[in-house]
């Protein structure tokens, strides 16, 4: 998962972006960049790591400019080389950027496609690399020394029918302005602001919602699925529809994991979300499990909080803070390596033993992948002095890849993958386990809003919108996303680079 960034105003744009890729740093801890455009030509800086690290004093007084976009990834197409960090950009025409969030399902028959037929070089594994080609190649296509409205509409119709996938992109023109565009199945997210400067608007798009409260921009809506956003550098904001079937089909995972809980994405506000999460779990718990002897309601920190709180409340129980978090260790199962994760969780997470000891304990979960975590987990709970350890998860088991951004693991590595809600409690070692229903999680994420009539759900029952997966493609991904692929691809691309640093010098 990434998140982007985008601003065009009138007046510096490198501290407001910095300060929303910040609060959108839960999208992506693998590396961070931003391009701003001054005196007609591209400031960039990007590299590997946190915000906080990439950016520097030196790198912010170099990023002039009152147009920008900005980017932080983790990797799901590509390697997590520093030569993978977005954004990037080519230089017809005019000077090109973008950075992109989702993921492209035919980006390997593109590729081949541009150098074919387009004569055009990707130079790295990264599909939004890919992305920016076609839309690079589209708007080449516009005749004379200037680029109108119409060309860049013209050019994102296009490029709706070269890809497919998920896709939420911002990029910029030299000379012109922004142009910000989504799937045609809003699978990503995307939301544009605006703010009044010195009597003139100001436009911005991101992500989520709490980047544009963390910037001061009001929120205007969200970006609708097909939909292209144009603004120029004169504060001129053009809209227009270029998906001949667009339809709502929001990612469900962002609500249940990725998105912060101060966001609204598609009009549902993800903190409520989570709460009719918790009222349907709770529910289920309390029919289901009404003989438990359960003493105390503890939640995996943090997406869970606002889960458990609710359960404890249904149930009648104490809900309890059993668990530390020590905020500055990465999320665990996009790690790249199965020893790395298993080392991070302890570092990760410490237990209060009082508020074990001796206790039948309910653990809250938001959802559970590879099940390394929750093992560990139910490990320290016991070994805090926990007679019972019951888990419960606010989303469904997980028993298929994602194809749409989502950094998962293959299906063989699922744990929910060919096996039941009795075979994963013995594997993480739990007294019992329960698993919210997909009806259900629908249901809570839907009250939000009533216009989305399909979530995006495949991870749950391997239904995919875009209509294009088939079990060819999940076994190409599976090649690509195993750990082994991964080590062996970060260590092709920096011996690559170590290789033209040494022909340079």
């Amino acid at each position: 998962m990434c998140g982007i960034v985008g601003i065009v105003g009138i007046t510096p744009v490198n501290q407001s972006i910095y300060d929303a890729l910040t609060v959108l740093q839960h999208r992506g801890q693998d590396a961070a960049g931003i391009i701003t455009i001054e005196s007609n030509r591209f400031r960039l800086r990007k590299a590997n790591g946190l915000v906080k690290d990439v950016f520097e004093a030196k790198h912010m007084q170099r990023l002039q400019g009152t147009v920008g976009i900005g980017h932080v990834r983790y990797p799901t197409a590509g390697s997590s080389s520093a030569s993978e960090a977005q954004p990037f950009y080519v230089n017809s025409p005019f000077g090109l950027t973008l950075a992109h969030n989702g993921n492209l399902t035919n980006a390997h028959e593109v590729r081949q496609s541009l150098f074919e037929n387009d004569r055009r070089h990707v130079n790295t594994t990264s599909d939004s690399e890919v992305l920016l080609n076609v839309l690079a190649h589209n708007l080449d296509l516009a005749p004379g020394l200037t680029i109108t409205k119409e060309d860049v509409f013209k050019a994102v119709r296009n490029v709706h029918s070269t890809i497919r996938g998920a896709y939420a992109v911002a990029s910029m023109i030299i000379g012109h302005g922004m142009i910000a565009f989504r799937d045609p199945n809003g699978i990503r997210p995307l939301c544009l602001g605006k703010r009044e400067v010195e009597g003139r608007t100001e436009y911005m798009v991101a992500s989520e919602s709490v980047a544009l409260d963390a910037v001061g921009f009001d929120f205007v809506r969200d970006v609708a699925p097909g939909e292209a956003i144009y603004a120029t550098l004169e504060g001129e904001l053009f809209t227009e529809q270029c998906a001949e079937n667009p339809s709502l089909n929001p990612c469900i995972f962002e609500y249940v994991y990725f998105a912060r809980p101060d966001s609204f994405i598609d009009k549902v506000s993800v903190y409520s979300a989570r709460v009719e999460m918790g009222k349907k779990l709770g529910a289920k718990i309390k029919q289901e499990w009404e003989d438990l002897d359960i003493d105390v309601v503890i939640p995996i920190p943090e997406t869970s909080c606002d889960i458990a709180l609710e359960i404890a409340q249904i149930i009648d129980k104490p809900y309890r803070q059993g668990f530390v978090k020590n905020r500055y260790v990465g999320r665990t199962f996009i790690m790249p390596g199965q020893q790395q994760r298993r080392k991070s969780v302890r570092r990760k997470l410490n237990a209060i033993r009082s508020e074990f000891k001796g206790k039948n304990v309910l653990l809250v979960d938001d959802s559970i992948v590879r099940g390394t975590t929750s093992e560990q987990i139910i490990e320290m709970a016991r070994d805090s002095g926990a007679n019972k350890v019951y888990m419960v998860s606010a989303a469904p088991e997980i028993r298929f890849p994602n194809v749409y951004g989502i950094d998962m693991p293959t299906a063989n590595e699922l744990i929910a993958h060919g096996r039941d809600a009795d075979e994963i409690c013995k594997i993480i070692g739990a007294d019992g386990l329960m698993f919210q229903s997909l009806e259900d999680l629908v249901s809570a994420v839907g009250m939000g809003n009533a216009d989305i009539s399909l979530f995006e759900t495949s991870v749950f029952n391997g239904e995919y919108v875009t209509g294009d997966i088939d079990q060819k493609y999940l076994d190409f991904l599976d090649e690509l996303r195993n750990d082994d692929a991964k080590l062996e691809q970060n260590i092709a691309q920096e011996l690559a680079n170590l290789e033209l640093y040494n022909e340079g010098a």
